[in-house]
């Protein structure tokens, strides 16, 4: 095994464990790089999402349609327009450095819809998946209408240990999931 995903239903908690396997992995000495997916909410309400990189960056991934920006060719996932430039700008140059030095974890959170207008972003995780010499601690949505074609990909590889976070699991499981990545690293 190589590589980690955890996968659930929106809204589950994948990326709060993300973020907590993270610092115990830098706790024990770990190389972490990569990004997270972040909603943005004002009084109260979800208007979009951020990428977030692990040193503190941050970008525009989408935002409520009457929001976006004019121009240019519109992607869109449900209500929200995603801003690919953006995406793309911060999360793409993240995969270049990820992997020097041993002992290295590259956060993917999440490939998802949003992300996969990105051609780009596509290659890049495909080349880390099959050729890269870290780890990634990833998130995949959970199967729901049209399959993505990347998402199934990792799904069905046989160096990926999925994770189902659920409700009655998820501050249960994140031992086990430290314990899958730290497998990973040997």
């Amino acid at each position: 095994m190589k590589h980690v995903f955890l996968t659930g239903v929106p809204g589950v908690g994948k990326t709060t464990l993300v973020k907590k396997v993270c610092d115990a992995m830098v706790s024990s000495g770990v190389s972490v790089s990569g990004f997270y997916t972040e909603e943005v909410r004002e009084r109260g309400r979800r208007v979009g999402f951020d990428v977030v990189t692990l040193t503190g960056d941050r970008g525009r991934l989408s935002r409520l349609s009457a929001e976006s920006a004019a121009g240019g060719r519109e992607y869109r996932v449900g209500q929200y327009a995603v801003n690919l430039q953006s995406f793309e700008s911060l999360a793409l140059p993240l995969f270049k450095n990820m992997c020097e030095g041993s002992k290295r974890v590259f956060v993917i959170d999440e490939i998802g819809k949003m992300e996969l207008f990105s051609q780009a972003f596509i290659r890049a995780v495909r080349q880390t998946l099959d050729g890269s010499s870290c780890s990634i601690l990833g998130t995949i949505p959970v199967p729901k209408g049209k399959p993505l074609t990347l998402v199934e990909e990792v799904r069905s590889r046989q160096d990926v240990k999925i994770f189902m976070v659920t409700k009655e699991n998820r501050d249960t499981i994140f031992d086990d999931i430290v314990s899958a990545v730290q497998e990973c690293l040997k």
